[in-house]
């Protein structure tokens, strides 16, 4: 798949998402939506996360950060820069690019926007926004040491083969939960940055 066409294929859904036009719903909604239990509504706190892919044409490569093992919060797992709206934040689009410069130091000059994708829920009462990005080559990165061990990236075309989306499960109060994982080597991607790769993954081969 092109640049282009990612582009063309996120800036659609973006505009229809933006615009309340009918969607082909997205696979996940929510942490929740494997296991087929409804997310219970609350005031859900806004969040915000960039996805990054990086042009390294004529491929394509998704930047990951893996948190470190001391986080209070999803010690030791995968996920993309971003983090909770601030009162600062004009919208989710600067809350995205505020967080991953201060995780990854991935200045925002090197981000081009093309637009937000269905939202997330997560089982900590988060609803996140995913912001998609094309990253020009020529970036360096400063990773804050407190919040991230490791930034990596993978090819895009990895996610997009189904053959790589595996589902597993595991019990929570009780009850089992099933969630996306996407293996990459020792890499272990599952949750809700799993899930989100999962409604990338139909948006760019399914959505109408």
């Amino acid at each position: 798949m092109t640049i282009d066409e990612i582009v063309r294929r996120v800036r659609q859904r973006s505009a229809r998402l933006a615009s309340g036009l009918p969607v082909d719903p997205a696979p996940l909604g929510s942490d929740l939506s494997l296991s087929g239990i409804a997310a219970v509504p609350q005031s859900w706190r806004p969040a915000s996360v960039l996805v990054p892919l990086v042009n390294r044409a004529p491929d394509i490569t998704v930047l990951l950060t893996q948190r470190t093992d001391d986080m209070p919060s999803h010690a030791g797992q995968i996920a993309f820069p971003g983090g909770r709206r601030q009162a600062g934040d004009a919208d989710a689009v600067a809350t995205a690019l505020r967080e991953t410069e201060e995780e990854v130091g991935l200045s925002r000059q090197f981000v081009d926007v093309i637009g937000a994708i269905d939202s997330y829920r997560t089982g900590t009462g988060y609803e996140i926004t995913p912001i998609v990005g094309v990253v020009s080559p020529g970036f360096t990165l400063h990773a804050d040491p407190r919040e991230v061990a490791d930034v990596f990236e993978v090819p895009l075309e990895h996610f997009l083969d189904e053959v790589n989306h595996k589902i597993g499960s595991r019990m929570h109060n009780g009850h089992e939960r099933r969630y996306y994982a996407m293996p990459y080597g020792e890499r272990y991607i599952w949750g809700a940055t799993a899930g989100m790769l999962k409604n990338l993954h139909f948006i760019l081969t399914r959505a109408g």
